[in-house]
């Protein structure tokens, strides 16, 4: 039997666009609501929106090079780039191609993945199975999504919801990192939900006409409803799942995608949880899809609230529907 490598987060980096987008702002567009039903409903009070000439890649080169040098890494030392987003700069080539050229990555491959918000959680899984195999021994992913720009500004169910970003971990060898062993990780998806949170247009079965750009196709629909049960139980299935065997003690923080805060409280409250160790980050960014979950565990390692030798769990689910779940050793 082949060896199997040990694999570690050796540095994490973010990228958020300046522009600020209150609830406030949707009311100002002519939207049926307000900054208290939106932060009743969601917990979100802002989140931030791409300026003119920024796009998906703008976030990932900038959190790629925050997590190199966090990770004491030149560019040049990745053997692999993936980037999980729904929104790229364009249909191709892929947006991790972009990225590669800007940080000078000249020996690594790269390509994009796509499982909506769990896309971060399946680049991870993804790239620790290449270091665990031997296939590579450094490898950056990366959660980016530029979702400001197919919001239907109209629909108040969806257009409140997202917002943009990045967030990126430096993948290595354990021996060679020696923090943030990766000890658990899992990925799952259920087709039958594909049309619960969908776009309709772009693709080769609705290709971009003027009928289609007319009826909003290449907006994000959500059916809100079916989405929070679906999220709630999986949620707690995925935090059961990769926490087994371990005691609540030894959790440092959990990471969960943050989609909505009545869906992180009600899942907490079926579980006996309480809120001091989530990560909960949704009321300033929103919910930024593949980005949120290394956006949110950024943030959390930034504020000192991961212990070394505690337990950090990433958790997410989404599109496709999709979900993903990881236990790693800080």
């Amino acid at each position: 039997m082949s060896q199997r490598y040990r694999v570690g987060i050796a540095g994490t980096g973010s990228s958020m666009p300046s522009r600020i987008v209150d609830n406030n702002w949707f009311a100002a567009q002519g939207v049926d609501t307000s900054d208290e039903w939106i932060v009743q409903r969601t917990g979100i009070k802002s989140r931030r929106f791409a300026a003119e000439g920024e796009a998906t890649s703008t976030f990932c080169i900038e959190a790629a090079r925050k997590a190199l040098e966090a990770a004491k890494l030149e560019a040049t030392e990745l053997d692999l780039i993936l980037v999980a987003t729904v929104s790229p700069d364009h249909m191709l080539p892929a947006c991790a191609l972009l990225v590669q050229q800007a940080i000078g990555a000249t020996k690594a491959a790269a390509y994009d993945l796509n499982a909506a918000c769990s896309g971060f959680l399946t680049a991870l899984t993804t790239g620790e199975a290449f270091i665990a195999a031997g296939t590579a021994r450094n490898v950056l992913v990366i959660g980016a999504e530029t979702l400001s720009r197919f919001l239907d500004i109209q629909d108040r169910g969806s257009c409140i919801l997202f917002g943009d970003g990045a967030g990126a971990a430096v993948l290595r060898r354990f021996d060679d990192c020696q923090q943030g062993e990766i000890l658990r990780r899992t990925l799952g998806a259920d087709g039958s939900g594909y049309g619960l949170i969908h776009m309709k247009g772009g693709g080769a079965a609705n290709p971009p006409t003027h009928a289609s750009i007319d009826r909003g196709d290449h907006y994000i629909r959500v059916q809100g409803r079916e989405v929070f049960k679906f999220a709630v139980s999986t949620m707690g299935e995925l935090i059961a799942e990769m926490t087994e065997g371990h005691s609540y003690d030894e959790i440092g923080l959990v990471v969960p995608h943050q989609v909505n805060l009545r869906i992180i409280d009600a899942c907490l409250e079926r579980m006996g949880w309480n809120s001091d160790k989530v990560m909960i980050n949704i009321d300033k960014y929103g919910n930024t899809s593949a980005a949120s979950v290394p956006v949110a565990l950024v943030v959390g390692v930034r504020a000192g609230r991961v212990e070394k030798g505690k337990l950090v769990v990433l958790v997410a689910f989404g599109a496709g529907l999709t979900w993903g779940g990881a236990l790693i050793r800080w």
